[in-house]
């Protein structure tokens, strides 16, 4: 039976995650290509589009950010309506394709998904990419809610079509990961394919045709300008003579305060769904209808600069309020932020108590590696071996939470493939040891081309690649690495060994991580050399392997002998399956994974056949 997103018919509502929308909505579009890098919280959606493939649509898993940028450029510029999606720190590697393609424009029609992450949820930064739809110069939706998140993809990827150029949808991590209804509308044929006429003085930009092609960028844009100030994502309610201007899910936070405090009947609201270009006619008729504004965004304050500067231009003595100590640029807004912030402008008290989410008491969850991941036993050799006289360069992914005490093995960290890089600029300017690490999925992201700079310019650095089959912090997306039966047909598996061999590197081992005597061996191998060095760590992710390998293993530890070995082990190696109670540690046997390094470590822990 199809699933509800391939065959729900129109009229129909169901249940779906933010990202499930943007998917339903692509196939309203009559979606023909997608192209992904899978990075939180945009991972569902190709996700999604990954487990439903049907034979309407090319997929792909690209190996980073810009060659799915590229990949769909070239999709929509052979005419294929095309949707592709990473999250915001992605664009960042995207960028550079992505601020030419606005000037040739795309004829298939080429929407970007930027999925951005107010609160560092699962990111490095919480930048704002609504200055890429500035900087692109981009047609910019900012769903609300589910059913907006179905209907903004479908109407981006048709005006992206109508008018050639790339348009951004710009979700946060609170739309990509809210449930909500959806009425579901008809679900057409596969877009046609628009057929490629050959224009060098178009699609080749060099200088000269650079020059003119930016040009017609700023026409298309004032032409879309016209599209946003009748969109019906910029909807105009209420009529009072306090003014509010609200852009992303802000507009649901203040939906909700509004109902909740009953002061709908004090403020105008202004909603921007479609908030670039600006429709400054209907922002225009807007401030002249108010005595003050008040503008509600997550992140930077573009809105509220671009407001005060037609406030200006107009000659109007309007006050325009935005950035406050409730309103701030980090981190995510929430009812009880809007509420206070409003409470102030409209001299009002609110109703009901402020959660105080201090007051809670929940105890703190650090993220930690799973019980029977081979990551720690690799930290645990490194550390054992190298302690505080090496510096440890770290990457994008799970190992990242290597951070963490007692391992310890993360001292830097910029982006996604950088560890081998910064590792090789920080040891020939410090002068130290160091051990960088890198996944297997980062690793062909953009590892590769810092490992053949490293051998280039003969740097030294002990390169180990975490290669756990998948790419696991994501939620076990396919890249070129994983096992060529997993992988099947559609997909070439490329040995990551050969292609380290093939930069240059001639010191080249691997290791099964859980062997922890071999493991501590190679690490003291390479120690003792220098230039560039890689160590490949092999060993499924254990909910890979479990989910998608089936495998399991019979064992699981036990303590048999208390005392301070077993204290050790608990402090040094500290397994999630470990805990203690009256009588001393203890192993959970619901938790332990059977991995069995804790054994190796110390004698006081043994080995027994699971439970029934």
């Amino acid at each position: 039976m199809a699933h509800p997103i391939l065959a729900g018919g129109p009229g129909e509502k169901h249940l779906l995650l933010g990202n499930e929308a943007i998917v339903r909505g692509a196939l309203e579009a009559g979606i023909n290509v997608v192209t992904c890098y899978p990075g939180t919280p945009s991972s569902e959606v190709p996700d999604t589009f990954h487990r439903l493939k049907d034979g309407s649509y090319y997929f792909e898993y690209s190996v980073n950010e810009k060659v799915a940028m590229e990949v769909a450029a070239g999709a929509a510029l052979g005419g294929a309506m095309t949707l592709v999606t990473m999250k915001h720190v992605g664009v960042n590697v995207a960028a550079d394709p992505l601020l030419t393609m606005t000037y040739t424009g795309l004829p298939g029609g080429l929407v970007l998904l930027s999925a951005d992450d107010p609160g560092c949820h699962s990111s490095q930064n919480e930048q704002d990419n609504r200055y890429y739809a500035r900087l692109a110069g981009m047609p910019c939706f900012e769903p609300a809610s589910a059913q907006e998140a179905k209907d903004m993809t479908r109407e981006a990827l048709h005006l992206a079509r109508k008018t050639e150029q790339p348009v951004m949808l710009r979700t946060t991590t609170r739309v990509n990961h809210l449930r909500g209804p959806v009425a579901f509308d008809v679900r057409p044929e596969p877009a046609a394919i628009v057929d490629f006429k050959r224009d060098p003085r178009r699609f080749v930009p060099v200088p000269a045709v650079a020059r003119v092609r930016h040009g017609e960028l700023l026409k298309s844009l004032e032409a879309i300008r016209e599209v946003a100030e009748n969109s019906p994502w910029n909807v105009v309610r209420g009529e009072g003579k306090v003014g509010i201007i609200a852009s992303g899910i802000a507009r649901s936070y203040l939906a909700d305060v509004l109902a909740e405090q009953g002061w709908a009947d004090k403020v105008s609201v202004l909603e921007l769904g479609m908030s670039w270009p600006l429709p400054v006619k209907l922002i225009g008729d807007f401030l002249k209808s108010v005595d003050k504004v008040i503008v509600i965004e997550e992140l930077e304050p573009l809105l509220e600069k671009e407001i005060r500067a037609m406030v200006h231009e107009m000659g109007l003595s309007l006050p325009v309020h935005g950035k406050c100590d409730y309103l701030t640029v980090q981190g995510e807004y929430d009812t009880t932020a809007i509420q206070m912030a409003l409470a102030e402008h409209l001299d009002a008290q609110p109703v009901s108590p402020v959660c105080n989410e201090g007051d809670l008491g929940l105890p703190v969850r650090p993220p930690n590696l799973c019980a029977g991941c081979s990551h720690r036993a690799v930290y645990y050799s490194v550390r054992q071996l190298f302690g505080d006289d090496a510096y440890y360069s770290s990457d994008i992914g799970c190992y990242t939470l290597g951070i963490l005490p007692p391992l310890k093995a993360a001292d830097f960290l910029f982006c996604m493939g950088s560890s081998v890089s910064s590792g090789c600029g920080f040891s020939r300017s410090s002068g130290k040891d160091v051990v960088a690490f890198i996944g297997d999925s980062t690793f062909f992201h953009s590892g590769m081309t810092g490992l053949v700079n490293a051998v280039f310019n003969k740097h030294n650095v002990l390169l180990v690649v975490l290669d756990n089959g998948t790419t696991a912090m994501t939620g076990h997306q396919l890249n070129p690495g994983v096992d060529a039966k997993v992988l099947g047909d559609a997909c070439v598996h490329l040995d990551i060994e050969s292609i380290v061999r093939g930069c240059g590197v001639t010191e080249v081992a691997k290791v099964k991580p859980f062997n922890l005597k071999a493991t501590m061996k190679t690490f003291e191998e390479m120690k003792g050399k220098t230039g560039v060095r890689v160590i490949i760590a092999e060993e499924p992710c254990i909910l890979y392997a479990r989910r998608t390998l089936k495998l399991n293993r019979p064992q699981a530890a036990y303590v048999a002998e208390q005392g301070a070995e077993t204290d050790r082990v608990l402090n040094e190696y500290a397994c999630p399956a470990f805990y203690r109670d009256e009588t001393g540690v203890q192993v959970d046997e619901s938790l332990c994974t059977g991995c069995m390094v804790c054994m190796q470590i110390s004698k006081n822990f043994k080995a027994r056949k699971r439970s029934a």
